[in-house]
C-alpha cells in the first residue's frame, strides 16, 4: 500500500504541487501558532498568506519564468519577479492591516487586556511604510516562494539537460543506421554484379539487422543477447562475402541471458573491425572477439589484422564513424561507468577495448566458446 502511494506520489505532480503546500501551511500556522498559542486561531488567517505564496509562485514559476527566464530575456524576468514580488509584499501588509494584526490583537487582548501592541499603532499608510514589518512581510513572503521557485528551476534544467542527452543519443544512433546500411549494401552490390547465389541469404539477413535497428533499438537498453545474436547475424552476412581465409573467432564467458546494454553499441565495433581486418592489403585477415561478463562488469575485446600500407597508429581513418560514435555515446549512456582503449601500435594489430557497468546481473553460467567461430551459440542467449 504504502509503495503504491509512493509511486503515485513521485509519479504524478499535481499530487505533488498539493503536498507541497500542505505542508508549506502547516509550517506557517505552527509557527505563528507558537506566538499566539493556538494553532486554529492561527491557521484561521494563515489560510490568507498561504493563498497569497501560491498565487505569487504559479505567476513567477508557471507564467514569469517560460516567457522571460527559458526565452533568455534576463531584464524582462528581473523585473517582472520584482514586480511579482513586491504585489505580492504589499498583498501581505494590506491582509497583515486589515484583517490579521486586528484578529491578533484581540486575541491576545483576552489574554492580556493591558498589553499593547506597537505593530498596529498608527494610520493604514503609517503602518503600511512601517519598515521592520515591511522587511517582516518579505521574509515570510518570498522565503517558501523562492524555496519552491529554487525546485522548479532545476526540475527545468535537469528535464532540458536529459532531453539534451536524449537528443545526443538518438542523433549518435541515427548516424549508425544509415553508416551500416551503406557499407551493407556496397556488400549486396558487390554480389549482384557477380551474380552470386549468395546474395538473397545477404538481403535475408539485412532485412532482419535492419528490423533490429529501426523497430527495437528506440529504447534506452535492449537484451544482451539480442544484441549478440544481431552481431552473429552481421558476422554471418560478413562470412558470405569473404573469402575462405578469413579466421574469426568469437568467445563468451559468463552470464549474459539476464543482462541489458545500450543498442548498436557492440555492433558498430565488429563492424568496424571487418572494415579493416579483411582488405586485400592484409597479409593474414583474421578478427578475434572475446567478451567477458562477470556480475555487473562486461568487457568486450576485439582486435584484426591491420593492412600493412596504414602507418603503425591507432588506425581511426577519416570518415570513419563508429569509434567516435561509441566513444561519445559510452560518456552519455555509461558516465563514469566505462572504459575505452584503442590499441594500434603494434605493426600488423589493431584492438579495441570496451568494459562497462552493467544494471543488472544474471543468475546462470554461460559457457565459454573456444576455437572457431560458432553460430549455435546464438541459440543459447535467451
Amino acid at each position: 500500500m504504502w509503495k503504491r502511494a509512493l509511486r503515485f506520489f513521485f509519479a504524478n505532480r499535481i499530487a505533488q504541487h498539493v503536498v507541497f503546500w500542505m505542508v508549506a501551511l502547516l509550517m506557517m500556522t505552527v509557527l505563528y501558532s507558537i506566538y499566539i498559542k493556538s494553532f486554529w486561531a492561527s491557521l484561521h488567517f494563515s489560510i490568507y498568506f498561504w493563498m497569497i505564496q501560491v498565487v505569487y509562485f504559479y505567476a513567477v514559476g508557471y507564467w514569469v519564468i517560460p516567457r522571460t527566464l527559458l526565452k533568455r530575456k534576463y531584464k524582462s524576468f528581473v523585473f517582472s519577479a520584482l514586480l511579482c514580488g513586491l504585489t505580492a509584499i504589499l498583498l501581505f501588509r494590506l491582509v497583515e492591516i486589515f484583517y490579521a494584526d486586528p484578529y491578533v490583537y484581540q486575541f491576545l487582548n483576552k489574554l492580556n487586556q493591558s498589553i499593547v501592541w506597537d505593530k498596529i499603532q498608527g494610520s493604514v499608510w503609517d503602518q503600511l511604510i512601517r519598515f521592520s514589518a515591511f522587511m517582516n512581510a518579505a521574509e515570510q513572503t518570498n522565503m517558501v516562494v523562492w524555496f519552491a521557485i529554487a525546485i522548479r528551476l532545476f526540475k527545468l534544467y535537469w528535464e532540458r539537460r536529459e532531453a539534451a542527452v536524449e537528443a545526443e543519443l538518438n542523433f549518435l544512433k541515427s548516424q549508425i543506421h544509415p553508416h551500416f546500411l551503406f557499407n551493407t549494401l556496397n556488400s549486396l552490390y558487390a554480389l549482384t554484379l557477380n551474380r552470386s547465389p549468395q546474395a538473397p541469404s545477404v538481403v535475408i539477413g539485412l532485412s532482419q539487422i535492419l528490423r533490429y535497428i529501426l523497430y527495437e533499438c528506440d529504447t534506452p537498453t535492449v537484451k544482451l543477447s539480442k544484441e549478440l545474436d544481431i552481431i552473429e547475424q552481421y558476422i554471418s552476412l560478413e562470412r558470405l562475402r569473404s573469402d575462405a581465409d578469413l579466421d574469426i573467432h568469437l568467445g563468451i564467458t559468463g552470464v549474459v541471458a539476464n543482462q541489458e546494454i545500450a543498442p548498436l553499441l557492440l555492433l558498430p565495433l565488429v563492424e568496424n573491425a571487418f572494415k579493416h581486418g579483411v582488405q586485400e592489403t592484409v597479409e593474414s585477415r583474421w578478427i578475434n572477439m572475446q567478451l567477458v561478463v562477470t556480475g555487473t562488469h562486461l568487457s568486450f575485446k576485439i582486435s584484426n589484422a591491420k593492412p600493412k600500407s596504414v602507418p603503425s597508429k591507432p588506425m581511426v581513418p577519416k570518415g570513419n564513424i563508429g569509434l567516435a560514435n561509441i566513444r561519445k555515446r559510452l560518456q552519455l549512456v555509461y558516465p563514469n561507468e566505462h572504459q575505452l582503449r584503442i590499441y594500434g601500435e603494434e605493426e600488423d594489430v589493431f584492438a579495441v577495448i570496451v568494459e562497462i557497468k552493467l544494471d543488472r546481473q544474471a543468475e546462470e553460467d554461460f559457457p565459454l566458446s573456444t576455437g572457431e567461430y560458432q553460430p549455435e551459440l546464438a541459440q543459447k542467449y535467451e
